[in-house]
């Protein structure tokens, strides 16, 4: 199949701007009911679509699945249920804007712990990204001068969290497909959030199902889109616009959710962006 990098790089930023709206749903399901009972149900439909997936692989369903890796995706599943529980309850504590500002470390995270856990080489410049980077969720959090609360660790953590379940990923791809990394956690968390969200059901008001339908729509199609875009351009090189749903996650919050954009928050998320890009063009000119 030819490629078409122009429309991967449009690709990733319909799936960001996917997210950024499936965030957006989240912030007001979980505020309105209780945040487990919004995830299980956002985990159902997932699993629905990887299983979908799955059945339609023409190697047939169980060589499509099959793994040697079953306890690390387990761990990986545990990590993800975890990531998204606690960055959909910030979404309600401390809101959309400050906690992607946060969440944007990921990535230097990622290639921090890349070098702990995996072994692998990491020059200095790219630890000087990571000290950037750290620094600027210093200055969005701002510890010592009285404004910061304990919620606002939630995205951090949040990071945390999916910086591990991406290295876990990165072991489970180095000697088999990667579609069984990505079915296995859909399938296993909906167990998870299936045990932990059942118990928690709250009745649905009749003008908020239409929301939790459409949120589980754009559950399914924002990974639609992803998978679209990897189809069509190289991770790496299309990785940079995944910066863009920062952008609209703000628009979201200061439109829809009538929150503010503080100078240092925007300052502290401007000092990650730039650090993670940083990083970004490092890995970029090492592979030339």
């Amino acid at each position: 199949m030819s490629r078409n990098p122009r429309l991967g790089i449009w690709l990733m930023i319909a799936a960001v701007a996917a997210f950024a709206a499936q965030d957006g749903f989240s912030r007001y399901l979980a505020s309105e009911y209780n945040t487990l009972m919004v995830v299980m149900v956002r985990y159902w439909v997932f699993a629905g679509f990887v299983t979908l997936l799955a059945l339609r692989r023409p190697e047939g369903l169980r060589s499509a699945v099959a793994s040697r890796h079953m306890r690390v995706h387990v761990a990986r599943s545990l990590l993800l249920v975890g990531e998204i529980c606690v960055i959909v309850w910030g979404y309600t504590l401390i809101g959309l804007i400050e906690s992607h500002a946060v969440f944007a470390i990921c990535p230097l995270l990622i290639a921090a712990f890349s070098g702990l856990i995996l072994g692998e080489r990491i020059i200095w410049q790219r630890w000087l990204a990571i000290g950037a980077g750290m620094l600027g969720v210093v200055v969005i959090l701002r510890p010592g001068m009285g404004v910061f609360t304990p919620a606002a660790l939630l995205p951090l953590a949040a990071a945390v969290m999916f910086a591990l379940y991406s290295i876990l990923t990165r072991l489970t791809t180095r000697d088999e497909p990667t579609f069984p990394s990505f079915f296995w956690p859909g399938v296993i968390g909906a167990g998870l959030m299936t045990v932990a969200g059942l118990p928690n059901w709250q009745a649905v008001a009749p003008a908020d199902l239409p929301l939790l339908a459409i949120y589980a729509v754009i559950s399914i199609f924002s990974h639609w889109l992803l998978l679209k875009c990897y189809e069509q351009i190289e991770a790496a090189r299309v990785q940079p616009y995944a910066y863009l749903q920062i952008v609209f996650v703000t628009l979201i919050g200061l439109t829809v959710y009538n929150e503010t954009l503080s100078p240092l928050v925007a300052l502290g998320a401007g000092i990650i962006i730039a650090a993670g890009l940083y990083a970004l063009s490092l890995e970029r000119t090492a592979k030339t």
